[in-house]
């Protein structure tokens, strides 16, 4: 998928996932402004529902031979515009997606929902937007378990996960979704 450098690149673009998400009082503060760490909140249920949508099951994938893989976000980059107001419903997108070899980098945006609004005219209406990086990783299974003894440093060496590739099934899945998008 190509991009421009415009501002407004993500507003011109057809999501490849959105959804609208009513805003509770739970998300906002005091005042009825959704707390600036709910607009990660909203970024992550998109992804998991886009998922779900692309036929994968959720963030954990169990190998052939048991090993568990999931995902950790490595990095996130969120630009705030507008606030999002109480019981509003708000429209949260998968923009685009880049697949890279251990990783996939997310473009989201949260737009207001406007009535009769079509995803290309929605400039007016971003709300946030971000670029958030998720690592793909593999649990690591404890041969032995962690000791008591403070001089044992072997455990603390031993990283829980490590990072893999992006896995076979997934990056399938989203390539398909993404040229699907273009396509249409």
């Amino acid at each position: 998928m190509t991009t421009t450098n415009s501002k407004n690149s993500t507003a011109a673009l057809t999501p490849l996932f959105a959804k609208d998400y009513n805003v509770y009082i739970n998300h906002t503060d005091a005042g009825g402004i959704v707390y600036h760490a709910n607009h990660l909140v909203f970024f992550e249920n998109c992804r998991r529902d886009w998922f779900g949508q692309i036929g994968l099951n959720g963030y954990f994938l169990q190998t052939d031979n048991g090993d568990i893989q999931h995902f950790v976000v490595s990095q996130a980059d969120l630009q705030y515009k507008r606030a999002i107001l109480l019981d509003e419903v708000i429209s949260v997108r998968v923009d685009k997606v880049e697949l890279k070899p251990a990783s996939m980098i997310f473009y989201q945006s949260i737009h207001r929902h406007m009535v009769g609004s079509t995803a290309t005219d929605s400039s007016n209406s971003l709300l946030s937007s971000g670029k958030i990086v998720i690592a793909c990783v593999q649990n690591q299974v404890q041969a032995e378990p962690i000791s008591n003894d403070k001089s044992d440093t072997t455990a603390a060496n031993n990283a829980p996960m490590r990072p893999i590739r992006v896995p076979h099934k997934l990056r399938s899945a989203i390539e398909q979704a993404i040229s699907e998008q273009i396509g249409s």
